[in-house]
């Protein structure tokens, strides 16, 4: 019996962010993004990327989730559901971690930030996942919460902006008036929105009602450079953005936020992983923390027993002209073995880089690889990530 072709449901309309005015108002080229309208660059991804590099730019990232868990058992809720032992993170610590299925393979990247100032029996968390997956994350730890345990979801009461490039701390510090020297990398602390005696940091202020008064600010960052992210209340968003604009910043959109992590080595959700690889394949050891269960240890704890299977590396092209792409793919002794989550050209480095996974003996730094460029045979060579080597963002 045949059936009735289904007629497409109506594509949802895109969302906007509370800097959707100012993005169109500095004649962003906007495009759909995780469901969001959000801007691809502004002047050039180019320039946006060497501004980065050698000054400031500004994002726009109040695309992603940003939700609280609360409660005596925040933290073995979030523990038991991502590869960080969230208990031992102490007042002000931010940590990058993943959440995983029970296979092992990578659900989402998170930032969990431990946000009272200790003392108290109940913790409060921030934790931050990529836009495409916060429903997601935020049903995950609603059905695995205990009683006590509260989680909100608070994109539509804060905006998040991030300042990112050498010169943050000092335009931010000019601004705001801020002394920014004790806010260690991977930390967090809120800090007083207009004039006050008080230049530090404090912590244990409710989130987001303490946002108006307070800017709650963190110190990671996805470009490798200094850089600190801003969370204010919608209504705060664009007047911050025209302010940090005058002071000198460059506005940046998702291009520039590309080029720049992936010269890093920087993971993409949906790209790097896609429920189809675990973070040790990733090469990102170093954020899983046995100590502690946590769903799809046992898969973990297998692989750095016998090592992975396949493991995530650089590759570089040096032929001019050649710009490796996502699906590119990379061939070793004339066999297509995998293709490329990521590539671009460096526009630091003036040649073609990309990320991928390469088997088992063949991840070593100067294995020689092929890359199919469209029909167009172009060598490449396995290097250690990062790409672009520079200062850690510690000053």
């Amino acid at each position: 019996m045949n059936e009735a072709t289904p007629i497409a449901a109506p594509a949802s309309p895109l969302k906007h962010t509370p800097l959707y005015d100012f993005h169109r108002r500095h004649g962003a080229h906007l495009v759909p993004f995780a469901g969001f309208e959000m801007p691809l660059y502004y002047s050039s991804i180019l320039a946006e990327h060497r501004a980065v590099r050698a000054s400031v730019g500004l994002f726009d990232v109040s695309h992603m989730g940003i939700l609280t868990v609360e409660g005596g058992r925040a933290g073995e809720l979030l523990s038991r559901r991502t590869t960080a032992n969230v208990p031992s993170l102490v007042p002000g610590q931010v940590r990058y971690t993943f959440l995983l299925e029970s296979t092992g393979f990578i659900v989402d990247d998170l930032l969990v930030s431990r946000l009272d100032a200790g003392g108290d029996l109940a913790h409060a968390f921030g934790v931050v996942p990529n836009a495409s997956r916060a429903d997601e994350i935020e049903e995950i730890l609603r059905q695995h919460r205990a009683p006590d345990t509260r989680i909100g979801r608070w994109n539509a009461k804060s905006a998040l902006l991030a300042l990112q490039g050498p010169g943050s701390r000092t335009m931010l510090e000019t601004l705001y008036g801020w002394d920014l020297s004790k806010l260690g990398f991977y930390h967090v602390a809120f800090f007083p929105a207009s004039g006050s005696a008080d230049r530090t940091g404090k912590l244990g202020l409710p989130f987001p009602g303490a946002l108006g008064d307070w800017v709650m600010v963190s110190r990671t960052g996805y470009t490798g450079e200094l850089g600190y992210e801003l969370f204010v209340p919608p209504g705060d968003a664009d007047p911050l953005a025209e302010r940090l604009l005058a002071a000198g910043a460059v506005p940046c959109g998702l291009g520039a936020r590309d080029t720049l992590r992936l010269e890093k080595g920087y993971l993409l959700s949906g790209q790097e992983f896609h429920r189809d690889h675990t973070p040790l394949e990733a090469g990102q050891d170093r954020f899983v923390d046995f100590d502690h269960d946590f769903v799809g240890r046992p898969t973990l704890e297998k692989e750095h027993r016998e090592g992975p299977a396949r493991r995530l590396v650089g590759i570089e092209v040096t032929e001019p002209g050649a710009i490796p792409r996502h699906g590119t793919p990379v061939r070793v002794d004339g066999k297509v073995v995998t293709e490329a989550t990521s590539g671009v050209l460096s526009p630091i480095l003036g040649k073609g880089i990309a990320l991928a996974y390469l088997p088992k003996g063949h991840t070593g730094v100067g294995t020689a690889v092929t890359l199919d460029l469209r029909g167009r045979e172009v060598p490449g060579t396995v290097v250690a990530l990062p790409f672009l080597r520079s200062a850690p963002p510690r000053a």
